[in-house]
């Protein structure tokens, strides 16, 4: 299948990257190579977003819940961010990529804070692809953050106040969300702003993904027809 470009109305991409460990453990390796091959996928994947012209591009990368693995899983996958920030940055800069972060900060440990604020800043201004890095990041968490910024505020909350208090209300609610692995969990990415989007869900383990893939993704996204809770078409349909 050739490189397509998205429809009209797919703006906004958010993956959900599953199956590393798994995919190592088939291979009969360390569960650390798989998460290895799952960041160089991701790359591969942002470039492949990227020519296709896509806007905006949200990866799990680790979330709230990822804190209660091993020790040493998390070590090593702290480790991995820290030195996967540092190498992307001129990478983002080659591709003229702009990098921001969803998640809570405070939970991040100060030098790869450091090295996430390093790479938006210096890709502000980029106009191309805009890749958000769901970082200590979890659906629920992010809404309970965003209602306790209103309560500071003194503001009511409303449907919109809440969607404007969220870590990017600027960024448009994702068109399509996808998961790797064969898994149909939603694992609390992206709750509030995900209510209508499509799912799409890939029995490949992530590490085995290509631009191929993302192309299977979104040609299945032009065959779906959103209604948004309401009724589209001729009569008689929906």
């Amino acid at each position: 299948m050739s490189a397509q470009a998205p429809p009209a109305d797919l703006k906004h991409i958010g993956i959900i990257m599953d199956g590393n460990g798994r995919w190592a453990q088939s291979r009969g390796k360390n569960r650390s190579e798989g998460h290895l091959e799952g960041l160089q996928t991701a790359q591969n994947i942002v470039k492949a977003a990227s020519d296709r012209g896509l806007s905006y591009l949200t990866l799990y990368t680790f979330s709230t819940e990822n804190w209660t693995r091993t020790v040493e899983e998390v070590g090593f996958l702290m480790g991995l961010i820290r030195d996967y920030l540092k190498k992307e940055l001129s990478f983002c800069l080659e591709n003229r990529i702009k990098v921001r972060h969803a998640g809570d900060p405070r939970g991040l440990p100060a030098d790869i804070m450091a090295e996430i604020n390093e790479t938006c800043e210096a890709t502000k201004d980029f106009t191309g692809l805009q890749v958000i890095l769901a970082l200590n990041y979890g659906g629920r968490d992010e809404i309970v953050r965003a209602i306790r910024r209103l309560t500071e505020k003194g503001l009511e909350a409303s449907e919109e106040a809440i969607a404007a208090h969220l870590d990017n209300p600027d960024i448009p609610d994702p068109d399509l969300i996808i998961r790797s692995a064969g898994e149909y969990r939603m694992s609390n990415f992206l709750l509030w702003e995900s209510a209508y989007a499509e799912f799409y869900t890939s029995p490949k383990y992530w590490p085995d993904w290509t631009g191929e893939d993302l192309d299977e993704a979104i040609e299945a996204y032009a065959g779906r027809q959103r209604k948004f809770g309401g009724v589209k078409g001729k009569a008689g349909q929906g």
